[in-house]
């Protein structure tokens, strides 16, 4: 009776150990930034926008993958591989892009994180945003990179609470189906707006940085530490874990983003809710599943997908600027071996809580970082496809015509969105 007990926990001992940084890094794509951009998708255009992330799948797969294997292939992050690779002037532009990006998210992520914890317990959120901004700081700092890594697979389990607001509420499934599989969008700036903050939420700068990151932490404590390049007959089995882990992940975040903009909009689009200024707005969302306790729900998810994606912000931006740099980077290494990496992580962490002093409302920040990580894609994955297309970099492992294809896709795609901005 033992036998079968032993061989489902092997197995599921095989998936677990399978699953790193692609899952880690598509559950913090479901960030505070991305439930107030699909909540506010929702809302506003009820289920016409649930094709953004059913499309964008494919798409994000590809960016996130291709990262992944320039991490793996080179064992190097994005941001040495733009240094060996391309002027410094064009170097520095990417990361100052990155960083400003990453600022912006931050900021909003603390400060959606604030103002739902005043939601629940009180209190000026600006305590709630200096404790939190030196909490995540602290964690990402002092423990050690094996432990953290375990911590946050087991925080991506805080997003299953969207997906069951579902499975209270009525939904009417032709208007859903139809939202999800035939693409549409008014030609006006609310809504361009709006699909560019959907798609700048869903295939997010910092998120290539820090997958390719993650994925050279990985290569450095297994049993064979050199890069891919330089022993490519395990290619096959380090590639085809990365595409799992990255496809589980990046499909795990969409279903997420997909549930968000279904719940919202048959709840609150459905009231006639077309905007939402405030944690309280967003909020009333879970009423059908919560009751009262709606706004604890609310504050839970959004501190554990912030807890989860702050140290993503904030770490992507040590690596971009550590690796274009020439710095010592790394989370497996102690802070005072990596003194500059570990002080951005800080930094960075620290100075996005100014933004919870300024006039304007978190949970329209966080849309509003949607926008801005959307337009600083473009030239992102334009650099990452050239760089893993790139014989000079990958040596033998270069990119797959499928990948290619889906990479400049996808900086299409965003290109496109990005232009309706200037639409009059």
């Amino acid at each position: 009776m033992s036998q079968p007990k032993n061989h489902h926990d092997h197995l599921l001992g095989r998936l677990v150990r399978r699953l790193g940084p692609g899952l880690i890094t598509g559950a913090a794509d479901d960030d505070p930034s991305g439930i107030a951009t699909y909540a506010q998708a929702g809302a506003a255009f009820g289920y016409a926008l649930g094709w953004s992330v059913v499309l964008t799948l494919p798409f994000m797969v590809a960016v996130q993958e291709i990262s992944a294997r320039i991490g793996r292939v080179t064992g190097a992050g994005l941001g040495a591989a733009l240094r060996r690779h391309t002027p410094q002037p064009l170097l520095f532009l990417l990361v100052g892009l990155l960083v400003l990006a990453n600022l912006v998210n931050l900021g909003a992520d603390i400060g959606a994180m604030a103002d739902s914890a005043r939601l629940v317990l009180g209190g000026p959120p600006e305590a709630w945003a200096i404790a939190t901004a030196l909490f995540c700081a602290a964690t990402e700092i002092w423990i050690s990179y094996k432990r953290y890594a375990v911590l946050l697979k087991w925080m991506t389990l805080a997003l299953i609470a969207y997906v069951a607001l579902l499975l209270v509420i009525r939904l009417p499934l032709g208007a859903v189906l139809f939202g999800i599989f035939v693409p549409r969008v008014a030609l006006t700036p609310a809504a361009l707006t709006t699909l560019l903050a959907c798609l700048g939420t869903t295939i997010s700068p910092y998120l290539f940085f820090w997958q390719a990151a993650e994925e050279v932490e990985e290569e450095a404590i297994s049993p064979d530490p050199r890069p891919l390049r330089d022993h490519a007959a395990d290619a096959p089995a380090e590639i085809g874990r990365i595409g799992f882990d990255t496809w589980a992940g990046m499909a795990y975040s969409n279903f997420v983003s997909l549930c968000i903009i279904v719940g919202t909009a048959a709840t609150l689009h459905a009231r006639g809710v077309r905007t939402i200024n405030s944690a309280e707005d967003a909020a009333a969302a879970l009423i059908p599943i919560a009751g009262r306790f709606a706004s604890l729900i609310f504050a839970l998810g959004i501190f554990g997908t912030g807890l989860l994606a702050v140290p993503v912000l904030a770490g992507s931006s040590a690596y971009a600027l550590g690796e274009a740099s020439g710095w010592r980077v790394g989370l497996s290494r102690r802070a005072l071996e990596a003194r500059a990496f570990y002080a951005v992580i800080a930094c960075a962490t620290l100075l996005g809580t100014l933004i919870i002093f300024s006039p304007l409302d978190p949970i329209r920040a966080l849309f509003w970082s949607a926008v801005i990580n959307g337009v600083v894609a473009v030239p992102m994955i334009i650099a990452m496809v050239l760089l893993g297309s790139s014989r000079d970099v990958m040596g033998t492992l270069t990119l797959p015509a499928w990948l290619r294809l889906f990479g400049w896709g996808a900086a299409i795609l965003m290109g496109f969105a990005s232009a309706g901005l200037f639409l009059p």
